[in-house]
């Protein structure tokens, strides 16, 4: 019995040793594997710890659709006929009636202008005023005297020239003899007429010392007025002298015009009105309405002007006229002097490939962009269009739906990996 389990424990011993050794074996490899596993966990933590970070750029897309390219800037409406109207002559003014939008017709009385009084003299003035009128009658019966004697010359001219024709006809007298005579009678009928044309301008000289003096102020001038007629029909724009008053010739009184007949004058840089042609499509945004008007630019006018922008530097402007082209009831409710937004639309298409335009920066001589393919920037050269305020048109270089940075920064180059906002 003894012999039998001593065999047994000393046979047994040997598997033992075997599975032991076994599990040590494995537990070496486990730790072997996991040092291995921390180690290269370690390795890709440093690689991912120094390697450059993914740069965040804001991405779109080069989509087909369509691209406006046009130049916006602020109007003001007018009235396309505006008629000034202004004093024809000096004197006192009647107080206006009308008010502004009150409708006028052709013809009509605006305003009536009366002669204004004399001025008050005083003795001294009055003294030299009645001195002038005493030598304007003085000169004007000296002009009479020398009209008469004039006359009686030529009387006299006029008998010797018969004279001297009768002998002459006989032969008694030469020719030398008739050109002198004829010329005599001429001569003395130009004295006859300057005579006249002085004895006149005498009689405006003693009737202009009497008016000096205050006649005027007659019965017979009480009835003298000047009518201000409409020169249009239409209706008061303005009203620029309302009371009464004594008024100089071509003081402006009123402003007429028809309100149903308005355009839009923008004026523009210079630079930009080179582009416009006569006929260039308009859209008028910002006037108030439900909706844009449309029109058309009738005239650039010709000639520029200096005006400061709203940093104070002075710029060459020119005015465009624009002519609006929707029915009058749909924009009833603007008037003279409205301020509106004017669109001018240079080019238009509805199918072109394009980005934003902070896509596309100066590569060389040409443009570039960057294409994101996956995670990675790639310089790409393109070439552009026409470029609309936040759109660009992409001609070449570029399909549709690939994906480009807007705004990449300094920090996007070829290659470098980036992310997407």
């Amino acid at each position: 019995m003894a012999a039998t389990g001593t065999g047994t424990l000393i046979g047994s011993d040997p598997a033992r040793r075997r599975a032991r050794e076994r599990r040590r074996s494995v537990a070496r490899a486990i730790r072997r594997g996991l040092l291995a596993l921390l180690v290269l966990a370690a390795a890709v933590a440093v690689v991912l710890a120094l390697r450059p970070r993914p740069v965040p750029v804001d991405g779109a897309v080069a989509a087909r659709g369509p691209l406006v390219v046009s130049i916006e800037e602020s109007g003001v409406t007018r009235v396309r006929d505006r008629y000034v109207v202004s004093a024809p002559v000096s004197g006192s003014l009647s107080r206006l009636a009308l008010d502004p939008g009150d409708a006028v017709r052709e013809g009509d009385v605006l305003a009536v202008i009366v002669p204004a009084l004399s001025p008050l003299l005083d003795e001294r003035a009055r003294a030299q005023a009645e001195g002038r009128l005493g030598a304007a009658l003085s000169a004007l019966g000296q002009a009479r005297a020398q009209a008469q004697r004039a006359s009686s010359a030529r009387e006299l001219a006029d008998r010797e020239l018969s004279r001297v024709q009768a002998l002459a006809k006989t032969g008694a007298l030469s020719t030398q003899a008739l050109e002198q005579a004829e010329f005599d009678a001429r001569m003395r009928a130009q004295e006859v007429a300057s005579a006249e044309f002085a004895t006149k301008v005498a009689q405006e000289e003693v009737r202009i010392a009497r008016e000096a003096l205050g006649h005027d102020v007659a019965g017979d001038r009480r009835g003298l007025h000047v009518d201000v007629l409409a020169p249009a029909s239409g209706r008061v724009l303005r009203v620029l002298q309302k009371s009464a008053a004594v008024v100089q010739a071509s003081t402006v009184l009123v402003e007429v015009g028809d309100p149903s007949a308005l355009e839009v004058v923008v004026d523009l840089l210079t630079t930009d009105a080179v582009q416009i042609v006569p006929g260039t499509p308009v859209r008028l945004e910002g006037w108030g309405g439900d909706r844009p008007l449309a029109g058309r630019v009738r005239r650039i006018e010709p000639s520029g002007f200096t005006k400061p922008s709203a940093l104070g530097v002075d710029e060459q402007r020119v005015n465009v006229v624009v002519a609006l082209a929707d029915p009058q009831e749909t924009w009833a409710a603007l008037a003279d002097g409205y301020r509106v937004q004017v669109r001018l639309i240079l080019w238009r298409s509805d199918d072109v490939l394009k980005v934003p335009l902070g896509a596309v920066f100066r590569h060389g001589e040409g443009w570039g962009v960057f294409r994101i393919d996956g995670a990675t920037a790639r310089l790409a050269a393109v070439t552009i269009g026409h470029r609309g305020e936040t759109e660009v048109e992409v001609t070449g270089g570029l399909l549709p739906g690939a994906r480009v940075a807007v705004h990449p920064g300094d920090r996007v180059k070829d290659g470098v990996r980036v992310e997407e906002r």
